[in-house]
């Protein structure tokens, strides 16, 4: 009888590597996250080193005495690569790999390697790959042996591994066909808001952490059907659905990719067209995950990440998601503060716990925004009725003997028409 092989791709496993700052947040908090990370990309993490120093080595990352201890933990534990856990320079790879004899990644690596698994529209595929690339090629002398590396893993997936193979001009020539297609994507994403400005319909985008719950929450509110699992970045691609309010108002809800701590600059370049669905929104709609112990570091590096993305002063709601999870009792319910929000709400997007008071803060921002009109219109003009319908929120509509009157919040530019 013929033998069987087992063909399942073997599983990489990792030492997580991590230097501590003075200056910087808790360490033991970010490499859980690389682990999380490591375990999304597909790898099972055997172990954590972390050294407290005053700054990076600029050769290897981390000192000759804590080389010495993350070759012996590579031996006992059997791991077939490490993780550091901020981006490397390419000397610091190089020095790395020749160091220890294994495959280096750093945290960059391993976000560009989910991006690039997790990508499904043709846009989001060219702006992963623009990425991978712009980060390969001031890398292809510090990779060495990398390159040509036959097997599988972090790392390699995305735009395959003839382009590690390429020289920097023919890369050069790729990210630049690439950019002028982001580019043609950006003017019909730049139409579409256009066109979206000029019904008058309020848009509000979601924004936060990755896994902090955007997706559910729009799959709750709108039934957009799009992935929502409990994994870091679960979609990439922006989903905008409309939904009424409870007052009967038209709101656009628009989903975005979620943000991270010590996300690479490359990704936040080629995903700009993306990302700046919150720039153009009227409303933006923070999700945080309550029951994370590190919800305040995460809610901070949504902030910076927003004024990074030039997003200026918008009405900002901030949810606290998951609360469901401190309603049986078994974890306390903690604090739950944003200072820099204009209104907050304790939800789950699993459950609906919340939702309508949501709704109530989307409506009285709305409301807040409009004008407010009472006026009687002739008969002859009771087409202006319908733009109210479509555009506004009609309060009151009565048919006396001088004509229709209303009573309705329209926005500015429509009320100015209707003058």
């Amino acid at each position: 009888m013929a033998q069987g092989y087992d063909t399942e791709e073997q599983k990489e496993r990792v030492l997580l590597v991590g230097v501590q700052l003075d200056n910087q947040e808790d360490m033991e908090s970010s490499l859980e996250e690389l682990k999380a990370l490591a375990k999304t990309a597909g790898a099972e993490t055997v172990g954590k080193v972390i050294q407290p120093r005053d700054a990076y080595h600029p050769a290897t990352y981390i000192g000759k005495g804590k080389l010495e201890e993350v070759r012996s933990l590579i031996e006992e534990t059997g791991a077939t690569g490490i993780i550091c856990d901020d981006e490397l320079s390419p000397a610091q790879l190089r020095n790395l790999e020749d160091a220890l004899g294994t495959k280096v990644m750093d945290r960059t690596m391993v976000i560009l390697d989910i991006f690039a698994s997790r990508a499904t529209t043709s846009e989001g595929k060219i702006q992963v790959e623009v990425a991978q690339l712009k980060y390969r090629s001031t890398r292809l002398t510090g990779l060495g042996t990398t390159l040509s590396r036959l097997g599988g893993g972090i790392g390699t997936r995305g735009p395959g591994e003839k382009k590690l193979e390429t020289d920097r001009r023919i890369i050069r020539d790729r990210i630049s066909r690439l950019s002028k297609d982001l580019e043609e994507i950006k003017n019909h994403r730049e139409v579409a808001r256009q066109n979206r400005s000029r019904t008058a319909v309020p848009v509000a985008a979601i924004v936060g952490y990755t896994n902090a719950g955007k997706s559910t929450l729009l799959n709750y509110m709108t039934d957009a059907g799009i992935l929502s699992e409990d994994k870091l970045f679960a979609t990439l691609d922006p989903t905008t659905r409309a939904m009424n309010l409870p007052n009967g108002e038209k709101i656009l809800l628009t989903d975005t990719v979620g943000f991270i701590r010590k996300l690479p600059h490359n990704l936040i370049e080629a995903f700009k067209s993306t990302l700046e669905e919150a720039k153009y929104a009227d409303i933006i709609v923070h999700v945080v995950d309550a029951s994370s112990p590190d919800r305040d570091i995460q809610m901070d590096v949504v902030y910076k990440t927003l004024k990074e993305l030039e997003v200026g002063d918008k009405p900002v709601v901030t949810l606290f998601n998951k609360c469901d999870k401190f309603e049986n009792g078994d974890t306390e319910a903690p604090v739950l503060r944003d200072f820099k929000a204009d209104e907050t709400a304790y939800i789950s997007a699993r459950t609906g716990r919340g939702i309508a008071d949501f709704e109530a803060i989307l409506e009285k921002i709305i409301r807040e925004s409009r004008v407010h009109l009472v006026q009687t219109f002739a008969y002859a003009d009771a087409g202006k009725i319908q733009q109210i319908r479509a555009q506004g929120q009609l309060i009151k509509e009565e048919y006396t003997e001088n004509g229709i009157e209303v009573e309705a919040y329209v926005p500015k530019a429509l009320y100015q028409k209707l003058q």
